[in-house]
């Protein structure tokens, strides 16, 4: 669970909109006077506690989270809402070590690389004239399309090195990827 949703799951929306927003139940959900603008006829703000998110339907027409308003509301940036909420919340926040960012960089990369391949693979398997073979099999197992695009199904050519031309002559990086050196 992240932090935030850690901090949602400890604060209730309605309590904390409550604080600064007249709510009165309608139904499910809560309805108010929308704190965004003036409006003092029909109330256009309402909570919505099964999603634990907010709506202004009225001349703001904006909505969100937890974290929307409390910024919105009081003119905070995320980073200050969140040391707020968490403090409220008593979640306790850990500053993030500069080796976790870049551990985390270097896989964001590699699954942004991942996911290419992987793209490449299906795309091949869909349109390549060389997995017409492929596609017979598939289609012989009973495999409809949706099950096809639900688990990318893929095919590789008869090359060991054609993705990693695929990717060059598209100008991707290819550095730090499988096999060493390529």
């Amino acid at each position: 669970m992240t932090v935030t949703e850690e901090i949602k799951s400890r604060l209730d929306i309605v309590d904390v909109v409550s604080e600064t927003v007249s709510l009165r139940r309608s139904g499910r959900n809560y309805a108010g006077f929308c704190p965004f603008h003036h409006n003092t006829r029909t109330p256009s703000f309402f909570v919505f506690p099964e999603t634990q998110t907010w709506r202004c339907f009225g001349a703001c027409a904006e909505g969100g989270d937890l974290f929307s308003f409390v910024m919105k509301k009081e003119g905070w940036e995320f980073k200050e809402t969140l040391k707020n909420l968490a403090q409220r919340a008593g979640v306790t926040l850990e500053e993030a070590d500069p080796l976790d960012r870049e551990t985390r960089k270097a896989h964001n990369k590699q699954a942004g690389l991942l996911q290419a391949a992987a793209d490449y693979f299906h795309q091949l398997f869909l349109y390549a004239p060389q997995a017409e073979t492929a596609r017979r099999y598939v289609a012989g197992r009973s495999l409809n399309e949706e099950t096809i695009e639900a688990f990318a199904i893929g095919f590789a050519l008869d090359s060991w090195d054609a993705c990693r031309s695929h990717f060059n002559m598209q100008g991707t990086a290819t550095r730090n990827c499988w096999p060493p050196g390529c």
